[in-house]
Order: C-alpha cells, then sequence, then structure tokens
C-alpha cells in the first residue's frame, strides 16, 4: 500500500474530472476502481463527490460549470502538480511562456487553486495544499499512478515546467525519432511530456500526406492531446472488462509497453479520457 499525507513542490499530487453528470460518473468509476463516494454539496445547489479506497481519499467528481454544459463540452480529467506558494508559480508562468487560465483562488481551508496553460496548450492545474494535500494513495490499484502531457510544442513545455518548477528531467529517444521526456523531483520522474503523434514538429511522427488519411493512432492521439491521467489497476484487460462493461469505449486496446508495463485507454460515458496502466 502506497500512502501519502503530503507531497514535494513540484510532484503530481491529485486529479479530478468534470462531468456532465456527476451519478453516471460515479456509477462508472464505481465499477472499474472499486471506489466508494462520500457527496458534498456546491455553492450553487448542485452537488460533487470525493472518491476513496477505504478511508483515504483518491480523486472527485464534479459537475461541469454552466459553460461547459452548455456547450456540450465533454468530461475532462485534470491534473495538479503540489506548489509551495502557487501564488508564485502563476507570477512566474507568463515569463516562463505560459498563461494564466484562473486563480490564484482560495477553495475554503483546503488549499489554494492555479490553472496554467503552457506552450503548446494543455491546462495545467496547481495546487498549494491547505488541510487536502492531495491524493492519499499513489501507484497502486484504483489510485492515480502517472500524467503525461501530449503538445505539439514538447521543448517548449519541458522547459516552462523546469522554469516554474525546476524540475530536472531525463530524455528518452523514441523509434520514430522523437523524444519522451520525463519531469524529475527528488531523483523521481513524476510525469511525461511527449510530441503529439503526427505534428511534424520536434521529432514527432510524420504528418499525413494530402488526401490521406492520418492512422488511427495518430488521430486518436491528437485527440487526446493535453494531459492524460493514469490510474493504477491490478489487472488490465480485467479493468477493460469492467469498463466497457459500464459502456466505456476502449481507444487504446490493451498493451504492454517498455518500461512501462500494460497499458490502456479508455473513454467514460461522458467522454472523459483516461488510461489504466497495471501495477
Amino acid at each position: 500500500m502506497v500512502q501519502r499525507s503530503g507531497y514535494a513542490h513540484g510532484e503530481v499530487c491529485w486529479a479530478d474530472v468534470q462531468t456532465p453528470d456527476v451519478g453516471s460518473a460515479k456509477s462508472f468509476y464505481a465499477a472499474v476502481f472499486g471506489w466508494r463516494f462520500e457527496d458534498l454539496p456546491t455553492p450553487d445547489g448542485r452537488s460533487y463527490s470525493k472518491a476513496f479506497i477505504d478511508d483515504d481519499l483518491v480523486a472527485v467528481v464534479a459537475p461541469q460549470n454552466p459553460a461547459q454544459q452548455a456547450s456540450g463540452t465533454p468530461a475532462q480529467w485534470n491534473v495538479y502538480f503540489s506548489a509551495d506558494d502557487a501564488q508564485a508559480v502563476a507570477e512566474e508562468a507568463p515569463h516562463a511562456g505560459g498563461t494564466v487560465q484562473f486563480g490564484p483562488e482560495d477553495v475554503g481551508d483546503t488549499g489554494v487553486m492555479v490553472f496554467l496553460e503552457p506552450p503548446g496548450g494543455g491546462a495545467t492545474g496547481v495546487w498549494q495544499a491547505g488541510t487536502h494535500p492531495g491524493s492519499g494513495r499513489h501507484n497502486e490499484p484504483g489510485a492515480f499512478a502517472w500524467a503525461e502531457l501530449l503538445t505539439p510544442e514538447p521543448r517548449a513545455a519541458v522547459g516552462f515546467f523546469q522554469q516554474i518548477f525546476g524540475h530536472e528531467v531525463t530524455e528518452y529517444p523514441q523509434d520514430d525519432g522523437g523524444t519522451y521526456t520525463t519531469l524529475i523531483v527528488r531523483g523521481s520522474e513524476v510525469a511525461g511530456i511527449a510530441p503529439v503523434p503526427g505534428n511534424g514538429e520536434e521529432g514527432g511522427t510524420r504528418d499525413a500526406e494530402p488526401g490521406n488519411e492520418p492512422a488511427a493512432d495518430d488521430a486518436e492521439a491528437r485527440a487526446r492531446r493535453g494531459w492524460q491521467v493514469y490510474f493504477g489497476v491490478s489487472s488490465v484487460k480485467e479493468a477493460v472488462l469492467a469498463a466497457v462493461t459500464a459502456g466505456a469505449e476502449v481507444l487504446v486496446e490493451p498493451e504492454f509497453v517498455e518500461d512501462a508495463g500494460s497499458i490502456a485507454t479508455l473513454k467514460d460515458p461522458q467522454g472523459g479520457v483516461f488510461s489504466v496502466l497495471e501495477v
């Protein structure tokens, strides 16, 4: 059991999902991960749900805001980096080539929230802990295990995170000529950054020829650009079966990835994309 009571500056500490149907999302994720839920009211009279493994808080299922609902936006998983000082991170973001989308804003006594966008896109949450430090478990079945950013500007994105969080990095050359970069805190890899396949930039795979359809995996990667969240499972095949039975669409079939293990990517019934990783 990998329980956590706190996270260092620059670690990914949390993931939550905004969805058009909280009730349906709860049923789905309970079927896939075995989460139990506690409902809490929102200021506008709706409710959000805390997801637990035993007594450890591991995620939140939250309603979309009115603008998202009105536009028909699909569900979206968000990831958050722990920050010692969210205000300082927000002030540094424009100097690093990014933008501040939201905040800093106090979330009661639980913490301070900011959303940033690095060069190339990819809404990124920042969390300064108050009473809520982040996920109570990490890298085990049902808990957050990994996050990676698919971006058309991977080098600029890496530089952005290094400047605002001080990450060290490791680069892994890929067979397609691109590079998979990991962000490192205190000697441990905490997240990955990779080029969007098919963007033809910075070592990404080639663009499709005019008149030709892109490969299915390239098209899917474009659709999934931004932050991708991975949850641990004891069996990828069993998790995929449970997800499909509960209404999911399989975007990437179960496969074994060298140095990562068995993974699969799914889309929940409200459109939220997430991956599962065998731990």
